[in-house]
This record gives structure tokens, C-alpha cells and sequence, in this order.
């Protein structure tokens, strides 16, 4: 009951606010504000309470493999995009599917690896992402755009919330990391804005994904040890920090500048 609660809240708050955020501060900011672990790390918190410290190791693991197929979900929609938003989150959600059932096998195997992969993933596909160019501007958003969003990824989160709590640990993790907010976000500025616009918020999400896998990182190795409280608590410092981190890096001189407020066009 808590968890539905949370999610109630929860989703459409984050929701709203990477809407409002995109257009105060353009698509990357908003793509990179719903990269943090706002409800994978939740859920993964209640699993910890109800099924001990190690079964949420295992399904931080799963979730750590899931930005793997993040990665691969937000290279899909880009090369995609130019088709149409439909075909465009078609594509990405079964490439998601595909590439998290793959790395399955990965789950038990030590940190390092399925870490290695995941930091390949996200450099690879942010390289792979169509380039971009400024664009013209856009008309104004209806009334009901942003609360449809809100109620639209409530819906979708609380139907995989469903359908996770009948899989294992590893499948779990998948299935909680699925990207329903940058979807929704996604969809919605590409329908509204275009794809060059949509491709900017898959920018600012692989951007903020350095600080989600860091947050799963830190949750296998410190959990067993240190229990529930320190354990979360030391993952969210470490996410927020290597967040931070990544978006100042992407923005110096040199690095993979990606500007707020311009708008895109995707090649």
C-alpha cells in the first residue's frame, strides 16, 4: 500500500515538474531531471524492507543492467525519431525489452562487469544519438498537455509495478527501471515540438543515467553491509553527486555541449 501511495504521488509530481522544467530550461534539462532513480529506487527501498538487504542487492543488480537497456532505448527513439513519435517509442520499448532480457545472465556475475558495460552503453549511445542543429520555435503547449502526461505515466507505472511483482529479483530490477517518465516525456515533446526536440531530452537523460547506475552500484556493494538506512542514503549522495558531475563535464569547453534553451533538429 505504501508503494501504491508513493507512486500516486510520486509519478505525476516528476512528471509535471521535468515538463515544466523542459520549458523553462529546454529539453535537456528535462531529460536530464527524470534520469534520477524516482521510482526504481523506491521500489527498490520497499523490497529491501519487505525481502531483506540481499534480495534488493540482487534487484539493484537487475536495475543496474536496466540502464544498459536505457542506453539502448534512448539510441533506438533517436535514430527512430524521424518516423514519428509512434513508430519511434514502438522501436524503443522493444529494444529496451530486448537488450534487458539479454543481460539477464549478467545479474550474478561481480559489479565490475555488468559497470563496465553500462559506462559503454551510455558513452555509445549518446554518441550515437543523431546530431543536432538549432531549429525553429515552436507553438505553445494546450491546457491539458502536462496533466494528461501526469496521468497517462501514473497509469503506465502502476501496470509495471503489476506485472513486476510476479518476476524474479533480476527481471524485477528490469522491469522497475523501465523508462516511463523519459517515454512520456519523450513522446510528448517529439509530438508536440519535433524530433529534434525529443532528441534533446534523450541527451539530457543519458546525461543524468552516470548518476543513476552509480546509485545502483553503490546499493549492491553497500546494502548487505550496512543495512536499509546508511545503505540508501550513501547511494542517493553518490547518485546526486555523479549527476552533477556528469552534467558539469558534458557542459565545460570541449565536452559534449548540449544547450538548454536552443532547439534541435535531429539529422
Amino acid at each position: 500500500m505504501e508503494l501504491v501511495l508513493l507512486k500516486l504521488v510520486l509519478t505525476p509530481t516528476l512528471i509535471g515538474a521535468a515538463s515544466l522544467a523542459g520549458r523553462r530550461w529546454g529539453a535537456f534539462i528535462g531529460g536530464w531531471l527524470i534520469a534520477l532513480p524516482l521510482t526504481s529506487g523506491p521500489v527498490t527501498f520497499f523490497l529491501a524492507l519487505d525481502q531483506g538487504t540481499r534480495f534488493a542487492a540482487s534487484v539493484a543488480a537487475g536495475s543496474l543492467l536496466g540502464v544498459m537497456a536505457i542506453a539502448a532505448f534512448a539510441l533506438a527513439y533517436g535514430r527512430l525519431a524521424r518516423r514519428g513519435w509512434p513508430v519511434a517509442v514502438a522501436g524503443a520499448a522493444a529494444t529496451f525489452a530486448v537488450v534487458g532480457f539479454i543481460a539477464q545472465p549478467l545479474v550474478p556475475l561481480p559489479v565490475a562487469v555488468p559497470l563496465v558495460l553500462v559506462l559503454a552503453s551510455l558513452v555509445g549511445a549518446s554518441r550515437g544519438l543523431p546530431q543536432a542543429a538549432r531549429g525553429e520555435v515552436v507553438p505553445a503547449a494546450p491546457a491539458w498537455e502536462i496533466p494528461g502526461r501526469m496521468v497517462i505515466g501514473t497509469a503506465v507505472v502502476l501496470a509495471l509495478t503489476a506485472v513486476a511483482d510476479a518476476l524474479g529479483p533480476g527481471l524485477s530490477g528490469v522491469v522497475a527501471i523501465f523508462p516511463t517518465f523519459a517515454a512520456i516525456l519523450t513522446a510528448f515533446t517529439h509530438r508536440r515540438e519535433g524530433a529534434a526536440q525529443a532528441v534533446a531530452v534523450l541527451r539530457g537523460l543519458l546525461t543524468g543515467l552516470y548518476g543513476t547506475a552509480g546509485f545502483f552500484v553503490i546499493l549492491i556493494v553497500a546494502l548487505p553491509p550496512l543495512g536499509v538506512g546508511p545503505g540508501f542514503a550513501l547511494a542517493l549522495g553518490g547518485s546526486l553527486a555523479l549527476q552533477g558531475a556528469a552534467m558539469l563535464a558534458l557542459r565545460r569547453p570541449g565536452g559534449q555541449r548540449a544547450r538548454a534553451t536552443s532547439s534541435m533538429t535531429a539529422r
